[in-house]
């Protein structure tokens, strides 16, 4: 039997936990995350790319927004990423029930939110940001300096990854991303893109091909508990 080698990709990483630190260690399994050291070795400093990430104090953030696999049943075959805004989550779909969650920040407002289905058409390392002409509208005096754009770096918004959200060919000018401000993970602040904690947009940048298949689930629009 031929092995689809996208499962295999997903998979591996997981299979091999024990020999790495970039584990997403199972829920079942973990101490309080700023004690646990796989959690401390996930989100600590990355100093092998072009600008230096920080490490992150995991002890600011609700450890639900913390990269972990966990029992995950959809319709949505394995290598889908599905971003749930009520929850602020995103899910890797992986095999047998399972999936690896991510924390997220979502748009401010439901209006600003991508709905439905697309694809990731392109990934960039270290990508250039220039707001939308919507935003640049909304709030001039923010976004209306970079105008021409703000190439990639440590002041960047969009972090050290990207992945460029396409639908019917075309650019939604939606992305999934970093952040600058990780304790923003959880919330409600973006204007309608997909904010990961830069540590976990790498990760997931490393385990999805360009054509990946994304949903972006409905909004109510409602604050959290």
């Amino acid at each position: 039997m031929l092995i689809d080698r996208r499962l295999f990709l997903l998979a591996a990483p997981v299979a091999l936990a024990g020999c790495t630190t970039t584990g997403s260690p199972r829920v079942s399994q973990m101490l309080p995350p700023a004690l646990d050291p796989q959690y401390v070795r996930m989100y600590g400093a990355v100093t092998d790319e072009p600008f230096p990430i920080p490490a992150v104090d995991i002890s600011q953030i609700d450890p639900r927004f913390l990269r972990q696999e966990v029992a995950y049943s959809s319709p949505y075959q394995p290598g889908t990423i599905v971003v749930d805004p009520n929850e602020r989550f995103a899910y890797l779909v992986m095999a047998n029930g399972r999936a690896l969650r991510y924390g997220v920040g979502v748009g401010r407002q439901e209006g600003f939110n991508f709905r439905g289905e697309g694809i990731i058409a392109r990934k960039a390392e270290w990508p250039r940001w220039t707001p939308t002409p919507d935003m640049i509208a909304r709030e001039p005096e923010r976004y209306g300096p970079y105008a021409g754009g703000l190439a990639g770096g440590p002041d960047n918004p969009l972090g050290p990854r990207a992945l460029y959200l396409y639908k019917n060919g075309r650019d939604t000018y939606y992305r999934l991303h970093g952040t600058t401000e990780p304790l923003t993970i959880g919330t409600m602040v973006s204007s309608g893109c997909i904010r990961f904690i830069n540590q976990d947009i790498i990760d997931l940048y490393r385990r999805v091909p360009t054509g990946s298949r994304v949903v972006v689930l409905p909004a109510t629009g409602g604050a959290m508990s």
